[in-house]
């Protein structure tokens, strides 16, 4: 199945020069969403994670049902306010201004194999973010995922762990 068929493309989202790749219709379609679970898993699978640090929000929406299959847990890593209890936080520069992304205190034991997930690797911004945020509570990054990786962009260059997509543009 070409997953690549299920990826709307809309133009000048969310602003204008931006070219918005939207995994919802991968989302809303039975057997292109099950068909990507079922290939992200085969991904993951050998990094033998304990836990998925899901990023805020679509990584969420991956992270969840793989790790069934996968059998570990899922932890979010969230934007500022959004979680409850004792938190982590970590500012980080985004383009124009900054961003701060939180985990809970207790989401990660000491020593445990984290799989970063997030829908999109662009700029690997929000990814590189996350990664220190869970270091710094103990875990041991053993890769990241993306459903889609935007390559001219050039995030994974950015990146110091391994990553894995399921699906790669090479131009907008």
């Amino acid at each position: 199945m070409d997953l690549k068929k299920h990826i709307r493309q809309i133009p000048d989202f969310p602003k204008p020069g931006i070219n918005f790749f939207d995994i919802s219709t991968l989302i809303g379609h039975p057997e292109a969403w099950r068909t990507a679970m079922e290939r992200m898993t085969a991904l993951l699978k050998p990094w033998k994670p304990d836990v998925l640090a899901a990023i805020d929000a679509r990584g969420f929406l991956v992270a969840a049902p793989l790790a069934i299959p996968l059998n570990c847990g899922v932890l979010m890593v969230r934007k500022s306010g959004k979680l409850p209890g004792n938190v982590k936080k970590h500012s980080y520069g985004l383009e124009y201004g900054t961003d701060v992304i939180e985990i809970q205190d207790d989401a990660i034991k000491p020593g445990q194999r984290v799989v970063i997930v997030d829908d999109l690797l662009a700029t690997g911004g929000t990814l590189i973010a996350a990664a220190k945020l869970v270091r710094d509570s103990g875990g041991n990054i053993v890769g990241a995922a993306a459903l889609v990786e935007l390559a001219f962009l050039k995030g994974r260059a950015k990146l110091d762990m391994p990553f894995e997509a399921l699906l790669t543009y090479d131009s907008e």
